[in-house]
């Protein structure tokens, strides 16, 4: 049991080391498509828990089930207000009508 802890906590910190390396190098202007491809990710992944959290036996396994269907919605959620913001950067802005005392006279 000890053992096999060691390897999934070897695993999850390299995943996270490799994911941090990877996200630095990416230029700013690929971040928006990347996010949407996170985000159809976290979707499977919330329909994986659901599914996961249906056949759930113990009352812990329900309680991990819910959390995981919780967070996994705050994320794409949270995933499609950032890419929003940012689609938002790169529309055309109208231009702003001046109105000066002169037009008034």
């Amino acid at each position: 049991m000890g053992n096999s802890l060691l390897q999934y906590a070897t695993v999850l910190v390299l995943a996270i080391f490799v994911g941090i390396e990877i996200i630095a190098k990416v230029p700013s202007i690929l971040h928006t498509p990347l996010m949407s491809g996170s985000n159809a990710i976290h979707g499977v992944i919330v329909v994986g828990s659901m599914l996961i959290l249906g056949s759930a036996n113990t009352n812990f396994e329900e309680v991990l089930g819910f959390l995981a269907v919780i967070l996994g919605t705050l994320n794409v959620v949270g995933g499609f207000v950032v890419t929003d913001r940012m689609l938002e950067m790169f529309k055309a802005k109208k231009p702003v009508a001046k109105s000066t005392s002169e037009d008034a006279k």
